[in-house]
């Protein structure tokens, strides 16, 4: 009981501290490079099975298992846009274990020219961030962790840092349920001078749950985002549009208790991982507050959907994803991780 009152305190702490909106200039450290995260929403995984992919959102799942595991990811965005990541974890007795992960955006080459629009050259644009994360097992039910990460900015000759933690718990209960609680980016920036404003870091707080069926390979999962912010409901044109009378011009609004619901429902995904043996397994999920943010109801698409695979080789895991994250875009993840420990 200490332990719980203890983990609970901290992330009140943390909540207490985070005012802080999701948007804006660090909202990069939100983003995942990730296959297998991307295809289940998007989220810190409520997962515990030594897949070193799970160390950088969510540090409570870094354990011994993951022990000189390595892992690659690559992004292929948009057009020219794509991101990478390297992850490499390491176990030492009586400390604890260690991920270590260095996270590339990279947005691309653009014309760089004078006021009167004559071309003088180029110039790049790009996100960082390097992250060290930390996780112990207390007891067999309960796993906690934390994570230091500098999150860097460099937009042609202006750049930007700030400095972030996360924390984490993992409660794995006796009849197989895997309960987490994630506070993500709590932290200051440290620079800027993009422009004179101090960009706060795009702070949530994240619930999930998962459980493996007993007579079916399927792990089933569910999240609830953004617990700090329950409001996620915008008069969009979009929203007008659709509840704007015809023939008055009057905008009807909803319900109280129809809102509500939507609400609701805008913090939900859900998700899961079926298996087909020992070397696939089959990912998907549906994050309705992006569907609700970014899809235009007068065209049919599958916004808020993500969907993967992974295939295991000997001693490497290759995933795939894809996550329709607007109606343009449906960016492409490949990651490839080994355990060094079979070399």
């Amino acid at each position: 009981m200490r332990k719980l009152i203890i983990i609970l305190l901290f992330f009140l702490m943390a909540i207490g501290v985070s005012a802080q909106q999701a948007n804006g200039t660090y909202s990069f450290l939100r983003t995942t490079n990730s296959a297998r995260v991307a295809a289940l929403g998007g989220l810190p995984l409520p997962v515990c099975d030594d897949d070193i992919q799970l160390s950088t959102f969510n540090p409570a799942a870094i354990g011994e298992g993951m022990n000189n595991k390595l892992g690659l990811s690559y992004v292929d965005y948009y057009t020219d846009i794509n991101f990478a990541t390297l992850q490499y974890a390491r176990t030492f007795e009586k400390v604890g274990s260690f991920a270590a992960t260095v996270q590339y955006h990279n947005y691309g080459h653009f014309d760089e020219a004078s006021e009167s629009g004559i071309v003088t050259g180029d110039f790049s644009c790009s996100d960082f961030s390097v992250n060290i994360g930390w996780g112990r097992t207390l007891t067999p039910n309960w796993k906690i962790g934390a994570a230091l990460k500098y999150a860097g900015i460099q937009y042609e000759s202006y750049s930007a840092g700030a400095l972030g933690v996360d924390v984490a718990g993992m409660y794995l209960t006796n009849n197989g349920w895997i309960l987490s609680l994630n506070a993500r980016n709590i932290g200051t920036q440290l620079f800027n001078n993009i422009n004179s404003d101090h960009d706060p870091l795009p702070f949530s707080l994240d619930f999930g749950a998962s459980r493996k069926l007993e007579h079916l390979p399927v792990t089933v999962m569910l999240w609830y985002d953004d617990i700090q912010h329950w409001n996620k409901l915008m008069m969009t044109p979009v929203y007008i549009e659709q509840h704007t009378d015809p023939v008055t011009g009057t905008v009807t609004m909803e319900s109280s208790v129809a809102r509500f619901v939507r609400n609701m429902a805008c913090h939900l995904v859900v998700g899961g991982e079926l298996a087909l043996g020992k070397n696939i397994v089959l990912r998907s999920a549906f994050n309705y507050g992006q569907r609700y943010a970014m899809n235009v109801p007068q065209a049919r698409t599958t916004v808020g959907f993500s969907a993967g695979l992974a295939v295991k080789v000997k001693m490497f895991e290759i995933s795939y994803a894809r996550s329709r994250d607007n109606i343009n875009v449906s960016p492409n993840y490949l990651t490839i991780t080994m355990d060094l420990n079979k070399f």
